[in-house]
C-alpha cells in the first residue's frame, strides 16, 4: 500500500493532469490553500437566471448512469437536480437513470431514431465520434464560456470530447484503474504484503480461492469490465502504452505476441477460479456490490470507485495497490486511463437553451457537491480544498497519491477503435468467462474485425 497522503487536494488532483499525456498536455497551477472545495467559479448561472424567470413550462430528460441509490454520485445527481427544480418551479428533470450497458444500447436505439435525450451520457474519443458525424449533439462552447466554466477542467481533459473545434461533452471525472482489496481477507489468506508481479498477484488469487473466498468480484454481463482488465494486462505485456495506436498505424498486429500473451495471461486468471461464479449474469453494479459487502477479495475497477467504497459496510478494511507487471514488462506507474464519460445535449432538444442552462448549473455544483459528499477523488474538474481535513479516508489519500506518479498509460479499447471492432473485442474478451480458448484464436478474431472495419 502508498504512503500516507498529506497533500491539499489541489496538489493532489492537479496531478491527475498527468493522465492526460497523451495529449501532451501541463498541469494545472491551482491554488492550494483554500479548505473548501472550489472550482473557480463563483459567479451567478447567468443561464440559470433567464431560466428561473420564465413562465414557460420546461420538461429536461436526462439520461445517466448512476442508478444506485447507495452510492455517492446518486446522492450528488439527485441533491442538485431538486435544488435546481426548486430554484426554477418552471422546470422539471425527468431523469432516466440506467445502468452503463443498458444506457449505451438504449442510446444508440434512440440515435437511430434521431430522439436522444436532452442530455445523455457518452464516452470519450472513438465512442463518441459516430454521433457528433450524425450532428445529434450541440456544440457546447458557448455554454462553457458562461462564467469560466470551460477553466474548471483540467487541461488537456476536454480534447477527449472535442471534435472540428467544438468541445461535445462535458466528462464527469478523469480516472485509472487501480486494484482495491480488503485487507481482513487477505490476512485471513495469510497474505501479508500486496503483490507486485502477475505471478504473485495469481498465487495470491489461489490463496484466497482455497479459503473458499472469491478472490475478484466482477460484473462481466457489462462486457466492458472484462475488457478494462484485459487492457491493463496489454499495457504490461506491450512493455508500455500504444498497441492500439500501433495497430492502426499499421506498425503491428493483434497477432503480436504482446496481444496474445495479454490473453493467456488473463486466461490463467480466469482459469483460476479467480473471478465469481456465473460473472457474465451478474451486472456491474451488482458485481461491484459483491466488493463492497465483503464477499470478495478484490476489485479491479477505476478510482470513481473510491467514494462508493468508502461508504460501504468495508470502507475501512479496503487498502490500494498498483496492477503488477506482467512476464517481468510493464511500469505500474502507467495506467489504464479513464477521461470519465460524459454529459452531451441534443442538437434537437425543444429546450435547447434551457438544457444548457441547468448542465452548466449542475457543472458549476457538481464537484463542490462530490467533495461534500468525500466522492471527488478522480474529478475531471479542478478542486482545492484538503482532503484530509475535510475528513476524508485513509483509502482516499492513498489513491489521490496514486496520482501524483502517473507516468501515462492507454484508453480503453472501446475509446480507441471503432464501434463494430470494439463490440467484437467485447464479444471476445467476455467469451472468455464462458470457456477456455485458444489466444491465436482470440487474435484471429480481433485481426479479422480490424481488417473488416478499417
Amino acid at each position: 500500500m502508498v504512503k500516507k497522503s498529506t497533500k491539499t487536494a489541489a496538489f493532489a488532483l492537479t496531478a491527475a493532469a498527468l493522465l492526460m499525456g497523451a495529449t501532451a498536455c501541463g498541469s494545472n497551477n491551482a491554488n492550494n490553500t483554500s479548505d473548501n472545495a472550489n472550482t473557480g467559479n463563483t459567479g451567478t448561472n447567468a443561464g440559470g437566471n433567464a431560466a428561473a424567470g420564465g413562465d414557460k413550462n420546461v420538461t429536461i430528460t436526462f439520461q445517466n448512469i448512476y442508478p444506485d441509490p447507495a452510492t455517492p454520485s446518486y446522492k450528488m445527481l439527485h441533491s442538485i437536480v431538486d435544488q435546481y427544480q426548486k430554484d426554477h418551479p418552471n422546470v422539471k428533470i425527468e431523469l432516466d437513470s440506467l445502468n452503463t450497458d443498458q444506457q449505451k444500447l438504449k442510446l444508440k436505439t434512440q440515435a437511430a431514431s434521431k430522439e436522444v435525450p436532452d442530455i445523455t451520457i457518452v464516452n470519450p474519443a472513438a465512442q463518441m465520434k459516430p454521433f457528433v458525424d450524425a450532428k445529434l449533439f450541440a456544440p457546447l462552447n458557448d455554454m462553457l464560456d458562461q462564467n469560466g466554466l470551460k477553466d474548471t477542467f483540467q487541461k488537456g481533459l476536454l480534447d477527449y470530447y472535442s471534435f472540428d473545434n467544438n468541445i461535445y461533452a462535458l466528462p464527469d471525472g478523469n480516472n485509472i484503474e487501480v486494484v482495491y482489496y480488503n485487507k481482513d481477507m487477505f490476512a485471513q489468506a495469510g497474505i501479508t504484503a500486496t503483490p507486485t508481479t502477475y505471478e504473485e498477484f495469481l498465487d495470491d488469487v489461489k490463496k484466497i480461492k482455497a479459503k473458499g473466498m472469491t478472490p475478484i468480484a466482477i460484473g462481466e454481463k457489462d462486457s466492458w469490465t472484462g475488457s478494462f482488465l484485459f487492457m491493463n494486462i496489454l499495457l504490461r505485456t506491450n512493455g508500455g502504452p500504444g498497441f492500439l495506436q500501433d495497430v492502426l498505424d499499421g506498425k503491428k498486429t493483434f497477432k503480436d505476441p504482446a496481444f496474445t500473451d495479454a490473453v493467456s495471461a488473463m486466461q490463467d486468471l480466469i482459469q483460476a477460479k479467480a473471478f465469481e461464479e456465473g460473472a457474465t449474469s451478474i451486472d456491474y453494479n451488482t458485481g461491484g456490490n459483491l466488493f463492497k459487502t465483503g464477499k470478495a477479495a478484490m476489485m479491479i475497477m477505476g478510482t470513481w470507485e473510491t467514494g462508493a467504497i468508502d461508504s460501504s459496510t468495508v470502507g475501512p478494511k479496503v487498502g490500494v495497490f498498483k496492477f503488477p507487471t506482467v512476464n517481468g514488462k510493464g511500469d505500474p506507474d502507467q495506467f489504464m486511463l479513464a477521461p470519465g464519460s460524459a454529459f452531451a445535449v441534443s442538437a434537437n432538444s425543444k429546450h435547447l437553451q434551457e438544457t444548457k442552462d441547468f448542465l452548466n448549473y449542475f457543472m458549476t455544483e457538481m464537484p463542490k457537491k462530490q467533495f461534500e459528499l468525500k466522492n471527488a477523488v478522480g474529478s475531471g474538474q479542478i478542486i482545492t480544498g484538503d482532503f484530509k481535513a475535510a475528513g476524508y479516508s485513509q483509502l482516499a489519500q492513498d489513491v489521490l497519491a496514486l496520482f501524483q506518479n502517473v507516468k501515462g498509460g492507454d484508453l480503453a479499447f472501446d475509446n480507441t477503435m471503432k464501434p463494430a471492432i470494439a463490440q467484437a473485442h467485447l464479444s471476445s474478451i467476455q467469451n472468455m468467462f464462458v470457456q477456455k480458448v485458444d489466444p491465436a484464436a482470440v487474435a484471429a478474431e480481433h485481426q479479422s474485425a480490424f481488417d473488416s472495419n478499417k
